[in-house]
């Protein structure tokens, strides 16, 4: 018997979230697609509570995503909220961007297996995970230091020995 098998797009969603790395405290939205407004709905869902409204400053890491990316990006961002600092993670460097390890915690706790009947349910399964992420996680224990990364520099050069222009230089502050 041949079955074949059939299979019904049920639409996208997209999932933003901002991670305050201090208490692990993640801020999570979704929305029907990506862009400058979704990005910008976000950080003011962030900035519109304490402490991060009346904070000196709030670094925002991103990745080069359109919606953050560029001086233009970061003009906006501190015109609408002043004590805001655009911080971009190196091309193809997002790991360093710890929201980056709660993505991965929801890919594999919340989005896999895919097993969604609409799009309704992604969403509550997303804010349900939010609600137990925040009540039950500790901040993640970043050990990444300086002299990690000189090493990691240092490994990386000697595989670009044939090729001096795409050394890396590390450099401390």
């Amino acid at each position: 018997m041949r079955v074949n098998h059939t299979y019904g797009r049920g639409g996208a969603l997209a999932y933003l979230a901002a991670y305050d790395v201090h208490h692990a405290k993640v801020f999570g939205r979704t929305e029907p697609r990506t862009g400058i407004d979704p990005f910008m709905a976000l950080v003011a869902q962030v900035m519109s509570q304490e402490p991060y409204a009346s904070a000196k400053r709030v670094f925002w890491i991103v990745d080069n995503g359109s919606s953050h990316r560029g001086k233009k990006d970061a003009d906006r961002l501190a015109a609408t909220f002043p004590n805001s600092v655009l911080v971009h993670t190196p091309v193809h460097a997002s790991w360093l961007n710890q929201v980056e390890i709660f993505f991965s915690v929801v890919q594999r706790k919340v989005v896999s297996p895919n097993d969604f009947t609409g799009l309704s349910q992604v969403r509550d399964r997303l804010r349900a995970f939010e609600d137990r992420y925040d009540a039950t996680a500790q901040p993640f224990q970043w050990k990444f230091t300086a002299s990690d990364l000189d090493v990691l520099l240092a490994r990386l050069d000697k595989h670009t020995v044939d090729h001096p222009e795409e050394a890396s230089v590390g450099l401390a502050a």
